[in-house]
C-alpha cells in the first residue's frame, strides 16, 4: 500500500518499518485477547506437558528464524513486487491446499502438527506472506477441519506476535523513536487494535466458512492488482 500511494513511509530505515508492522501486529493481537478471552481462558487451564510442548514447536521455528534471518530478510526481501507476488503464491498455495480433506478436528492435533504450523510461520517472515495464511495452509494440508485450522492458527500467532513486539519495543526503547513517528505509531496499533475488535463476528464466520476460496481469490486478487499498478 505504501508503494502503491507513494507514502514517505517506504524511505524510512528498514528496522522501522519493520517496528511499525510489529506495532500494527501487536494492536491485533491485544484485540484477539479480549475478544477471544473465553478462548485463551480455555487454553491456559487446559495446559498439560503435551499442549506445552505443542506450542513449543509452533513458537520454536519461527522464534529461531527470525533471530537469524531477520536482518538478511529486512534488507533483500519486501520489494512492492515481491510482495505482491508473495500474496499471488499465497492464495494459490491456500487454495490447493483447501482441496484437502476436512477430517481431523483440533483435539486431533499432535506434535509433529504442531511443528508444521510453526514452519510455515516462519516462512512468513517474507514479506507478502501472511503468517494467517501460511498457517492455514500448513493445517488443511494436514487434513484439520477449517474451524481446528483457524483455532490452531490463532493460537500460534498470538506467542509469536507478542513476542515480536516484546523484542522490538526493547530495540526501539534503546535507539530511541523519533518524536514525530511516536504519534503514526500510536495511531497505527490503536487503528488495528479497533479494526480488529470491531471484525470479531467476521472472525466466527471464518471459523464456520466451507471453503477458503473466497479468501484465497481476494490474496490473488490483490497481488494481480498491486502487480498492474506497479507496472
Amino acid at each position: 500500500m505504501p508503494a502503491l500511494f507513494g507514502w514517505s513511509y517506504v524511505e524510512l530505515d528498514d528496522e522501522l518499518r519493520k517496528s511499525f508492522e510489529v506495532a500494527l501486529h501487536t494492536g491485533t493481537a491485544f484485540a484477539l485477547l479480549i475478544a477471544l478471552r473465553h478462548e485463551v481462558v480455555e487454553v491456559v487451564r487446559e495446559m498439560d506437558a503435551r499442549r506445552l510442548v505443542r506450542h513449543a514447536l509452533e513458537f520454536v521455528p519461527p522464534g529461531v528464524a527470525a533471530l537469524v534471518f531477520e536482518r538478511p530478510i529486512e534488507r533483500r526481501l519486501g520489494s512492492a513486487k515481491g510482495v505482491a507476488l508473495a500474496q499471488i503464491a499465497g492464495g494459490a498455495a491456500l487454495a490447493a491446499a483447501d482441496a484437502s480433506p476436512a477430517v481431523r478436528p483440533h483435539a486431533d492435533a499432535r506434535a509433529a502438527d504442531a511443528l508444521a504450523i510453526g514452519l510455515a510461520q516462519a516462512c512468513a517472515l517474507a514479506p507478502g506472506v501472511s503468517r494467517n495464511g501460511a498457517t492455514l495452509t500448513a493445517a488443511r494440508l494436514l487434513r484439520f477441519e477449517r474451524a481446528a485450522a483457524n483455532r490452531l492458527s490463532r493460537h500460534a500467532a498470538l506467542p509469536i506476535i507478542l513476542a515480536a513486539a516484546g523484542l522490538k519495543g526493547y530495540r526501539l526503547s534503546r535507539r530511541g523513536l523519533p518524536r514525530d513517528l511516536a504519534g503514526p505509531f500510536a495511531a497505527g496499533a490503536l487503528a488495528s487494535f479497533g479494526s480488529t475488535l470491531a471484525s470479531r463476528r467476521l472472525v466466527a464466520l471464518v471459523d464456520g466458512a466451507r471453503s477458503y476460496l473466497p479468501f484465497a481469490a481476494y490474496r490473488v486478487a490483490l497481488g494481480a492488482v498491486a502487480l498492474a499498478c506497479l507496472g
